[in-house]
C-alpha cells in the first residue's frame, strides 16, 4: 500500500541512504526536511541514480528545525503516514568542542519535531538514537534495549535527551514513538570527518591513520552499512506497530546492529588490504586527547533478530563495495 514518510536530515548520509531505500522498495511518497546548515548536502540526494529516475516522489523543503514548524510549512508537507527523526549533529568532537549549542540543536529539534507530530497524527513516529546513550561497553556482552542510561560526552547527552522528550511525548500526548538505537553506520557520501573515510583517504594518500587506542586497548566498535540500517527502518515499519500507552509502560525500542565487532585498528587494516595499499598509523591514547570518548561501543541485537529482521548484506562485501566506491569517486573524500 503506498504511503508517505517524513524523513527528517534527508541532506545528511544516512538520511540519503534511507530515500535511496524507500525509493527502491516501495512505491511511497518521501517528504525530506534539513537545514543544509550543518552537515547536510542537496548532493547527497540529487548525486543518487535513484534519485534521478523518481525525482517525483521526492518533496525536499529547506528549514531549520531547531524553529518550529509553521502552518504553511505544514500544509506544503501535506498528509503523512510516518515520521523518521533522523535528524542531529552527530559529531562527538565537535560536541566536546561546544557543547552549548550542541546540546540546544538536537534538543530544540526533537521538540519541534514532535510538537509538528502532534498535529498531524502519524502511524508511527521512528526516534533514531545512538548506542552511546548507555556509555561504554564493558567486556563482550552488548547493552541490551532499556539499559541504564549513562551518557559520557554531550552528543550522547544530547541523544539521551532527545529519547527522554520524545519518551514524554509517546505517553503524554500518544505520539506513536519507536525508538531505534543504532552505532557506527557507514557507507557511501559520508562526511569525511569520520571514521572509515578518514583511513580511506589516509591510505590512499599513504598519510598515517590515527587509530584510537593503546597497546593491548585497541577501541572497537559493531559497523553497520547505512543501506542495513535503511533496511531496519523500512522492516521495522512495515512489521512491528508502536506500542502504546497505557497498554504499555514504555515505547518499544530495538537496537540495530552490525554483525561483527572490529576493534579500530582492524578496520584500518581491512581498508588497507582492500586497496592493496600499505597501512601508516599511530596509536593515540584516546582518554587524554578526547575526554568524553568510550573505547568499546556495543549494541545486543536479540530481540530486532528475534522479531525477525535479518541485514540484507554482510559486512565483508558492504566494505570492500564501499571502499572501492570512495576510490572510484574521490570528490567525497574532499568536502
Amino acid at each position: 500500500m503506498s504511503a508517505k514518510v517524513l524523513v527528517t536530515g534527508i541532506g545528511g548520509f544516512i538520511g540519503s541512504h534511507l530515500m535511496e531505500h524507500i525509493l527502491h522498495n516501495t512505491d511511497w511518497d518521501i517528504v525530506g526536511i534539513d537545514s543544509f546548515r550543518h552537515k547536510g548536502l542537496t548532493d547527497r540526494i540529487t548525486d543518487t541514480r535513484i534519485w534521478q529516475i523518481f525525482s517525483d516522489r521526492v518533496k525536499v523543503i529547506t528549514h531549520d528545525l531547531t524553529a518550529p514548524i509553521s502552518p504553511l510549512t505544514i500544509d506544503d508537507i501535506g498528509s503523512i503516514d510516518y515520521i523518521i527523526n533522523m535528524a542531529s549533529e552527530s559529531h562527538v568532537d565537535r560536541s566536546i568542542d561546544y557543547p552549548v549549542p550542541f546540546i540546544k540543536n538536537n534538543v530544540d529539534l526533537v521538540l519541534n519535531v514532535l510538537e509538528y507530530a502532534r498535529i498531524v497524527k502519524p502511524k508511527a513516529f521512528i526516534q533514531i538514537s545512538t548506542d552511546e546513550v548507555y556509555g561504554p561497553m564493558y567486556g563482550s556482552f552488548g547493552h541490551p534495549e532499556w539499559d541504564t542510561i549513562l551518557p559520557s560526552n554531550p552528543y550522547s547527552a544530547s541523544k539521551a535527551a532527545q529519547e527522554a522528550i520524545a519518551i514524554s511525548y509517546w505517553r503524554t500526548y500518544s505520539v506513536p514513538v519507536v525508538i531505534t538505537n543504532t552505532m557506527n553506520n557507514y557507507g557511501e557520501r559520508q562526511d569525511p570527518e569520520k571514521y572509515l573515510p578518514k583511513i580511506i583517504r589516509s591510505v590512499l594518500t599513504g598519510n598515517t591513520v590515527t587509530v584510537h587506542g593503546r597497546p593491548g586497548d585497541i577501541g572497537s566498535r559493531f559497523w553497520l552499512h547505512a543501506r542495513n540500517h535503511s533496511d531496519a527502518l523500512l522492516w521495522l515499519l512495515n512489521n512491528v506497530p508502536p506500542q502504546m500507552f497505557p497498554e504499555f509502560n514504555a515505547p518499544i525500542r530495538f537496537n540495530i546492529v552490525g554483525d561483527k565487532q572490529i576493534d579500530n585498528l582492524e578496520m584500518a587494516q581491512l581498508v588497507s588490504k582492500i586497496l592493496n595499499k600499505p597501512l601508516n598509523y599511530v596509536l593515540e591514547d584516546f582518554h587524554s586527547t578526547r575526554p568524553g570518548h568510550d573505547p568499546h561501543y556495543g549494541l545486543n541485537g536479540h530481540l530486532l533478530h528475534l522479531a525477525g529482521w535479518r541485514p540484507p548484506v554482510d559486512l565483508e562485501s558492504s566494505l570492500t563495495n564501499t571502499v572501492l566506491w570512495y576510490e572510484a569517486n574521490p570528490k567525497w573524500l574532499k568536502l
